[in-house]
């Protein structure tokens, strides 16, 4: 068997270094963090030191170095035979610590299809059924793993839920969430057909409204579909509020002449195939996309992942602040929210979860997305 300790920033990292050097049927022995450097006792760095251990396929051989000189690697880790030395004194430690945990290593194997220790591989197939996507699986559960040997798996199915809890508010709090902050004047909401952009378009309108006492008006530039306007002129007069058709950049001009006076101005904008380059470049033609202006993706649950990458690469060409997630009432998996953020690291506004104006619709904080995804509510004090 070959032992060998590990030190990195993360236990991701470690497990990384891990995989790359003994291979995917390592054994984790021990895991603990520890701090190093610092000055005059402050400022100390937070490392992970690990010791993995791999099993060998002829422990007998013995190899001289002239041998295994230019043997291929894999070929020299299964003829190596003893403990990696890093002094007699560390690998005396280790030894006696790798007798202490034979009965670990015995129950516990992770091979290459990844399977976990028990209360793990729960974890892992609900990620799984969530379609979280692989990469930042491995990455969760690499962390989990880590918190499971440290602790001597001796930790309860409610501890090892709020680890998994806690790792995936980790990784919504790397962005802002559910701060959409309205800060400039013009408020453009686009997106592929059928998300639901002229709803929610509405239900952010009305809370701008009804909770924060400010005047709103209506530009709607989805003239492909007089239903569309129809709807729009609808929430328009539930709201009692102005509302503006535009053909044409000059007509948007002239619209916002018109409400110049208003405190924000709410743009809707055509739902069309996003797979069609050119409908991006039409809504460049009618909007005039100035520094007055921010925009927000609405992104429907209901949709694919590959498509929610492919309709955010469409609108590279148009500033996106912010995405809005729609139809969070009409799906049973929600990893795509967690894919999305952590893949382009671009925080989420709002969550919808119905038809309802101006109701159905919360702030996307990480607390709520986390609910909302996995019902926790351990992280409701950070809303």
């Amino acid at each position: 068997m070959k032992v060998k300790k590990y030190m990195a920033p993360s236990m991701a990292e470690a497990m990384k270094r891990i995989r790359e050097e003994l291979g995917s049927d390592a054994i984790i022995l021990s895991s603990k963090a520890v701090y190093i450097g610092g000055f005059l006792g402050l400022f100390k760095k937070r490392n992970i030191e690990v010791i993995a251990a791999i099993e060998v396929s002829q422990p007998n051989q013995m190899v001289t170095k002239q041998k295994t000189k230019k043997l291929p690697v894999k070929q020299e880790i299964s003829s190596n035979s003893t403990i990696t030395q890093e002094g007699n004194n560390e690998s005396t430690d280790l030894l006696k610590e790798l007798e202490g945990l034979k009965d670990m290593i015995k129950s516990i194997q992770i091979t290459s299809d990844r399977h976990y220790p028990g209360k793990l591989q729960k974890i892992n197939d609900y990620l799984t059924e969530q379609e979280v996507d692989v990469q930042l699986r491995s990455q969760i559960m690499d962390e989990l793993l880590g918190k499971w040997f440290a602790l001597k798996q001796q930790s309860t199915d409610e501890e090892v839920q709020g680890w998994l809890e806690e790792a995936l508010f980790e990784i919504l709090e790397k962005v802002q969430n559910g701060k959409p902050g309205l800060q400039k004047k013009y408020i453009n909401i686009v997106g592929p057909t059928g998300v639901g952009k002229t709803t929610t378009l509405a239900k952010v309108a009305a809370e701008t409204m009804l909770r924060h006492s400010k005047k709103v008006a209506f530009i709607t530039t989805d003239t492909y579909r007089i239903a569309a306007i129809d709807q729009l002129k609808t929430y328009a007069k539930i709201l009692n509020v102005p509302i503006e058709v535009a053909y044409n950049l000059e007509d948007f001009k002239k619209a916002k002449e018109r409400f110049s006076h208003y405190d924000f101005v709410f743009i809707d904008t055509a739902g069309r195939n996003f797979r069609n380059p050119q409908y991006v470049k039409d809504i460049s033609e009618i909007i005039d996309f100035t520094d007055e202006m921010e925009t927000y993706l609405v992104l429907s649950l209901t949709s694919k992942q590959k498509d929610m990458e492919d309709i955010y690469r469409q609108f590279a060409s148009i500033s996106i602040k912010q995405i809005i997630f729609t139809k969070a009432d009409e799906t049973s998996t929600f990893g795509a929210i967690f894919n999305f953020i952590h893949a382009h690291k671009l925080g989420a506004a709002y969550i919808t979860n119905g038809q309802n104006v101006p109701d159905d619709i919360e702030k996307a904080t990480s607390s709520q997305l986390l609910k909302t995804a996995f019902g926790a509510k351990k992280y409701e004090r950070s809303s």
